[in-house]
Formats: structure tokens, C-alpha cells, sequence
């Protein structure tokens, strides 16, 4: 039977289900319950080894069951095959400390698995040639110990010190109101400031999109006019008005652009926006300039925690009629191939001749979630041209400290490549296709379940997205499918009109069987039904 098969509506959702046998939520808390923090308790005298088993075992037990259920994250729990391969390399305390194109003083590293797996996805991205200090077009990246929080940290750093110059207007940042929540702490703390907080400061009344400076980049409007029931997807045109505003009084702009955010999996336009974009920074002078210093004026950063992981295969298939499957939704470009032609002058302004302008500096991208890492992980990536000079160069581990972290984890290079290794392009490509045909079959049984219920459900997906959102169960419900929860105003500044959603992720380890089993449970759930 298909992914988009669906079993006979009476036999997912009997009606007599919602009087007769309504959820046990009591049941599911009883064995949903986390392990106590007792149970791992540490004495004195340490544990015998039946005690310190018997720890274990619990903990294996209750994730074991949660594995089974975990359906509303971004991450994949398609990790068998890596564990029973990867095992005898616990036996190796493996540290990839400090730059990944040189193996430093530490040589229980991993570093050339590492640079295998740049170069995959430098491949995907069309970031050019590995790495070299001479050639200003080569990629350069590592593998990030936290996921994509560390590589879009790192991104910010990396373009507030290329775009800060003696004596000019600051940086600003521009990110949509539908990005992770990391970006409003990373920019704290690396005091990179936002456009609201500098429009706030120092242009107070001056909105160009009229009112109060926005915290945030507005996101498309849906059908209400307001953003809660839109895309996901960044309002270009919004966007381009706020950036035309600081570039025209000499701010240096730096802009994050969402691929699969994180709660609706939307994908920005990036191409589309950065189209709106290039005139901009033509106008105001921020194109790189001739002379010594010929660094452009503007950063564009794609955080693609989940998205840069499969937009490549999407782009593929869309592209090649051999794969045999065309995806529901256009993907324009997003990496490091796109380039765009300026309107009049060439690098120096003196030409009067068009050239091309590559866009986008920098890439993030998380392993633990559409690879499945078991720990978080991730790439970070841009091109050389773009790199400045590490902070140190430590004599202590033999190469330069050109990573955030330093000590880096040496098992995530070999866990990604083995995962990578196990796939062809068409494996990839079938992957993507599965998630995207169980989105659709989820979104269609939720719509059938409002009917045979009476329910208000309010499910919804963004086209393209492999996540569907719909009204918030029970919390036993929420519990025992690891369900990600959102509370969404319908009406700005009115109490009564918020609504508690959830959401489905539907990872490579989600199949139809947990996806049916989640539907019968919100079939027969008093939250749903209006009877709690």
C-alpha cells in the first residue's frame, strides 16, 4: 500500500469511539513518565554493576518507547545501521580540535572523514573547490558540535567583524519573524544589532512600513491578512523596504534567510529576495569596491538546519525527469551557485558593464536532523574570500583555532558520513519524496477526521513543507508523541483570539503505521472532541 493509501475512514475513526472508549491519558503518563532523577543518583561508593544495569535499562526502556512515538521534532530516528557499525570507535576518545583542514597536534582526530563530508555537500551547495588559502573562490567549512545554533552563531560572528570598518555605521541584522528562536539570542550575545533595536534607538518614528519599528522581518500574510495562518515564508518586499532604509544611511546589512523553519518548514525565496536585494546594495554602494579592502558591504546567511540537508535533492528532481517524480512546490535557488547581474557598473563602478554578484556567504545546516546524527551536529560553510583570520593561533594544538568550539566531536564526521556513504542521489531524492507524500496524506486524514468527529482540528501545511500543523491535543497526547507546541494570535493584541497548534515532522523514520496511530488517538482524545 502507497504512502498516500488510506485505510477505510471507519476503520481509522469509529464513531462510536468518541462515546465508548475515549484516550486512557491517565495510562499514557504512567508510561510516558520520565525515569526519576533518583533512579540515577550517584553515592559515595559508586553502584555495583546490577544497579548501574538497572539504570540503564530504564533509561534504554523509556527511549525506546519515545523513539517510537517522536513524530513532532526535526529529527530522524533512522540510526540503526550507524550503531552497530560505528560501535568500536567508542573505544577511541576522538577530538577533531580546531581547523579541519589541518590535523594539529591531537592526531586521534577524524578530520579527513570530516573534510569527506564538507566536500558532499560542498558539492550540493555549489560552493566551489576544498579549501585553499590561495584560490578566494574555495570553500571553507567544519563540522559544528551543537547543531545549526553554533553555525548561524558563527556566521553572525564571522559577519560582524567583516562588515564592521573604523568609522562607519554598524552592521544590522535582518531575520524573519519565523526564525529560530536562537538568532534573537545569538545576536545578543555577540551584540549584533538588529534593525528594530537600531531603527528603536535611533531612527524612533521612521518605520518605512509605517507604525512601530517590527522585532522582526514580517513573514507573508495568509488569507486573515496577518502572518499566523501565511507560508512561513519571509515578505521580500517587506524586507527590501526595511534594508533600502539602513543601507541608504551606510549600514552594512546582514540578512538570514530560513530554509525549513522552524515550526511550518517554510523555505524563504531566497533567489526571489535577493532579487529585490541586489538594486539595493547597487544603489547605496555596498557591492565590493576596488583597492586594498574590497570586501562588500552585505552578508546573506542561509540557515538551513533542516532544509539544506534535502533542497538539493528537491532541485534535482525537479530539474531531471529521470528521477520520476516532480515535487509539489517550486525550490529556487539558495546556495553558494546563486548569482545575480548588477544593472550598470562592473567592480569598480567604472566599466558601465553588467557582471554577476554570487550572494549567499554562508551556509548552516544541522546533522541530527534530516541525516540523524544521534547527538546534535551540524556544517557550517562559506568561501574563503569571506574568512578573516582566527582570534589565535594556538601553539598548544598545532593548528589554527578557526572553529567556534575549538575541541570538536570526532565521532559526528564518521556518523554523517556513514549515513551519506549508505545513499545514492536517487536514495536521497526518494527520501524527500516519501516525507513529502506522507505530509500530504497527514494533512488529508486530519481534514477526514474533522469530518468524522465534528472537530475543530485546523490543520494546515505549507506547500512544499514536509511538517503539518493542526490544533493542540491533550497534554498525555502532546506527551506521548513528542509533540512541539506554538501558541498563534489570530488577532493582534487580543487575548481571545490565541489558538494552541502543534506539529508533525515527517522525518525519514516516520512512516504510515505512526502516523495512523497518532490519528486514532486524536480520534478518541476529550481535548479534541470538546469533552475536557
Amino acid at each position: 500500500m502507497s504512502p498516500t493509501t488510506a485505510p477505510a475512514l471507519g476503520l481509522l475513526f469509529p464513531a462510536q469511539a468518541r462515546a465508548a472508549a475515549p484516550v486512557d491519558t491517565v495510562g499514557i503518563a504512567d508510561i510516558d513518565a520520565e525515569p526519576e532523577r533518583g533512579d540515577f543518583a550517584i553515592p559515595a561508593e559508586g553502584l555495583t554493576d546490577g544497579q548501574r544495569l538497572r539504570a540503564l535499562d530504564r533509561m534504554d526502556g523509556y527511549l525506546t518507547r519515545k523513539r517510537r512515538h517522536l513524530v513532532g521534532y526535526q529529527a530522524t530516528q533512522e540510526l540503526a545501521g550507524s550503531a552497530l557499525d560505528l560501535a568500536r570507535f567508542m573505544l577511541s576518545n576522538i577530538n577533531n580540535l580546531g581547523d579541519p583542514f589541518q590535523s594539529g597536534g591531537y592526531k586521534p582526530n577524524t578530520k579527513v572523514v570530516e573534510r569527506a563530508v564538507l566536500d558532499y555537500y560542498a558539492r550540493l551547495w555549489h560552493a566551489g573547490p576544498s579549501y585553499d588559502p590561495a584560490d578566494p573562490e574555495s570553500y571553507w567549512g567544519y563540522m559544528l558540535s551543537m547543531g545549526s545554533t553554533e553555525g548561524n552563531m558563527y556566521a553572525l560572528w564571522n559577519a560582524r567583524d567583516y562588515l564592521t570598518r573604523p568609522g562607519a555605521p554598524r552592521p544590522v541584522a535582518f531575520y524573519s519573524e519565523d526564525t529560530h528562536y536562537s538568532f534573537a539570542k545569538a545576536v545578543r550575545v555577540l551584540g549584533v544589532d538588529t534593525f528594530a533595536a537600531v531603527g528603536a534607538a535611533d531612527y524612533p518614528g521612521e518605520c518605512p512600513l509605517g507604525g512601530d519599528w517590527p522585532a522582526e522581518v514580517p513573514s507573508m500574510p495568509g488569507p486573515s491578512g496577518h502572518s499566523w495562518d501565511g507560508t512561513g515564508a519571509v515578505d521580500a518586499e517587506a524586507l527590501a523596504v526595511l534594508v533600502e532604509f539602513f543601507a541608504a544611511k551606510g549600514h552594512p546589512i546582514f540578512v538570514n534567510f530560513n530554509l525549513g523553519s522552524t515550526f511550518k518548514g517554510a523555505h524563504d525565496d531566497v533567489r526571489g529576495a535577493c532579487e529585490r536585494l541586489l538594486p539595493v546594495f547597487e544603489r547605496h554602494g555596498l557591492l565590493p569596491r576596488a583597492g586594498e579592502d574590497a570586501r562588500r558591504g552585505f552578508w546573506i546567511h542561509v540557515d538551513g538546519a533542516l532544509g539544506a540537508g534535502y533542497a538539493p535533492f528537491l532541485r534535482m528532481a525537479a530539474a531531471d525527469p529521470a528521477f520520476g517524480w516532480t515535487p509539489e512546490a517550486e525550490l529556487p535557488e539558495f546556495d553558494f551557485g546563486l548569482t545575480l547581474p548588477t544593472r550598470e557598473s562592473g567592480e569598480s563602478g567604472e566599466s558601465g558593464e553588467s557582471r554577476e554578484v554570487d550572494m549567499v556567504a554562508s551556509i548552516a545546516m544541522s546533522g541530527h536532523k534530516w541525516a540523524g546524527v544521534p547527538w546534535p551536529c551540524g556544517v557550517f560553510m562559506t568561501k574563503t574570500k569571506y574568512q578573516l583570520e582566527p582570534p589565535t593561533q594556538p601553539e598548544y594544538i598545532g593548528a589554527p583555532d578557526s572553529t567556534f568550539a575549538g575541541s570538536r566531536n570526532g565521532f559526528s564526521p564518521l556518523v554523517l558520513w556513514d549515513h551519506l556513504s549508505r545513499l545514492s542521489y536517487r536514495d536521497q531524492v526518494d527520501r524527500i519524496r516519501r516525507s513529502q507524500e506522507l505530509a500530504e496524506y497527514l494533512e488529508r486524514r486530519l481534514r477526514e477526521l474533522e469530518q468524522e468527529t465534528g472537530a475543530e482540528l485546523w490543520p494546515a501545511r505549507t506547500p512544499g513543507a514536509i511538517t503539518v500543523r493542526f490544533r493542540k491535543p491533550s497534554p498525555a497526547l502532546v506527551a506521548k508523541w513528542s509533540l512541539s507546541s506554538e501558541n498563534v494570535s489570530t488577532t493582534p493584541g487580543d487575548p481571545a483570539g490565541l489558538r494552541g497548534y502543534v506539529h508533525v515532522f515527517l522525518m525519514p523514520s516516520v512512516d504510515r503505521s505512526k502516523l495512523d496511530a497518532l490519528l486514532a488517538d486524536l480520534a478518541r482524545d476529550p481535548v479534541i472532541l470538546g469533552i475536557e
